[in-house]
């Protein structure tokens, strides 16, 4: 970890006045109608699953927004877009902000989309106030992070901090069967006219720094009366996908001494796994969340069931130890089925940089809001960021903590703040390279 860097000499007061409550609240609202859906409540929700037709369409609506303020697009390997206001110094590392245009399949207007917005919008804040920095400033949107459409999620983020190789998922198929790489290539090839840029670092430089803006998800800021959370790291995940494969059987007629059952062995397993992951302390996640039975007939033993495990936790330890042991425990509690346990996704927790937190912090500050230091319970496209470069997120409370989900809420005030926090905080990580080195 780096030392905590000196106080900046301005706030930036000009970038954070520019800072548009109205533009950005009408940016999302126009992304809310890619995908938009009414939830049963009557609520407004987003289903946008990335590398299709409606991602696209948003994908060109911040290109044109992006462009028409002067920054420059470009795409990568794994379709992550760049859209880039130079500094004085174009060689100097850029500071990368910015988050996801992917939403969940019941998914709320702000989760992920907020983030790039911000960016966006901190970015024409600074160049409308006159403020040019050393460094390039980068808004990045990054490929699947939600891993809704293809698991895992952040995809485009690992992929570009070298954590996985970019053909890592060309074979994992969505509900429809069709292949990430198709997807992909499909999606580069409508969008073979942006400039391409090599997936990861380029010539060895890597970013400056990283920033990205998210609701929180949970109910702690709101709950608190904060308007502000300084984000001091993410908690450890993993997730696994387990087959069970047993043999169908009419339902009236085969004895249960004799079955295979498919669904009766997922119980078991279940079971199992809540005992393996029992936590007093509640600070333990452990969820089972899609479950496909086959043939999924009311009258047929099932055959075969797929079900997903999310696991998370916040000590790698635990999370190493009780996520070895899902394999072992499956195992020893069914009794009929062939078992296949794979995992998709692991990530150790993270800590973020000093760097990046304290310049979150000094903003709130300066800006007279109220902010807490607070982990993360959700993964993010900064946790694969931290190998490569300081990283850090800033959060905003998220309505009654709810998220993904249609009745997701953020208000045009709080949405307003978190941009203007970002601002600042763009304008001294941009420029902070003098400061420390000058």
């Amino acid at each position: 970890m780096t030392e905590t860097p000196p106080a900046p000499k301005a706030t930036a007061p000009n970038a954070i006045a520019a800072v548009s409550e109205a533009r950005q609240w009408d940016r999302l609202m126009a992304m809310a109608k890619l995908g938009a859906f009414r939830g049963v409540d009557g609520s407004e929700g987003v289903n946008r699953a990335c590398l299709t037709p409606l991602d696209r369409e948003a994908r060109r609506l911040l290109i044109g927004w992006a462009t028409a303020i002067g920054l420059a697009p470009s795409i990568d390997a794994l379709g992550n877009l760049f859209l880039r206001h130079e500094g004085t110094e174009p060689g100097l590392a850029p500071v990368l902000a910015g988050s996801h245009m992917d939403s969940q399949p019941a998914g709320g207007r702000f989760d992920g989309i907020w983030g790039v917005l911000a960016a966006l919008e901190a970015v024409q804040a600074l160049r409308e106030a006159g403020i040019a920095t050393r460094r390039p400033i980068e808004v990045v949107a990054w490929t699947n992070e939600e891993g809704g459409r293809f698991a895992p999620g952040c995809m485009g983020s690992m992929a570009y901090a070298g954590n996985s190789p970019a053909d890592a998922w060309d074979a994992v198929v969505d509900g429809e069967g069709i292949r990430f790489g198709d997807a992909l290539r499909e999606h580069l090839a409508a969008e073979a006219d942006l400039p391409r840029r090599p997936l990861g670092v380029v010539g060895g430089q890597a970013p400056h720094a990283y920033v990205e803006c998210h609701i929180e998800q949970g109910p702690r800021l709101e709950t608190e009366g904060q308007d502000i959370g300084i984000v001091t790291g993410i908690q450890g995940s993993r997730w696994f996908l387990v087959e069970l494969l047993g043999a169908s059987a009419h339902a009236g007629t085969a004895p249960l001494s004799l079955r295979k059952d498919a669904v009766q062995d997922m119980v078991r397993a279940i079971a199992a796994l809540n005992a393996l992951m029992d936590d007093p302390t509640d600070v333990l996640r452990f969820t089972v969340a899609r479950i496909e039975v086959y043939p999924n007939s009311s009258n047929s033993v099932a055959e075969r069931v797929r079900f997903t495990i999310d696991f998370r936790h916040p000590a790698a330890k635990v999370l190493l130890d009780r996520g070895g042991r899902i394999e072992p425990t499956i195992r020893a509690a069914v009794r009929h089925c062939a078992v296949t346990v794979t995992e998709r996704f692991h990530a150790l927790p993270v800590e973020f940089d000093p760097m990046v937190t304290e310049a979150v912090a000094r903003a709130a500050t300066a800006q007279g809001l109220r902010a807490l230091r607070m982990p993360s319970g959700a993964f993010h496209d900064a946790q694969f960021m931290v190998p490569l470069c300081p990283s850090g997120m800033i959060f905003i409370p998220s309505r009654h903590g709810i998220s993904h989900n249609p009745a997701e809420y953020s208000s045009p005030e709080q949405v307003a703040k978190g941009a203007r926090v970002l601002a600042q905080v763009l304008a001294e990580l941009a420029d902070l390279a003098e400061l420390a080195e000058g």
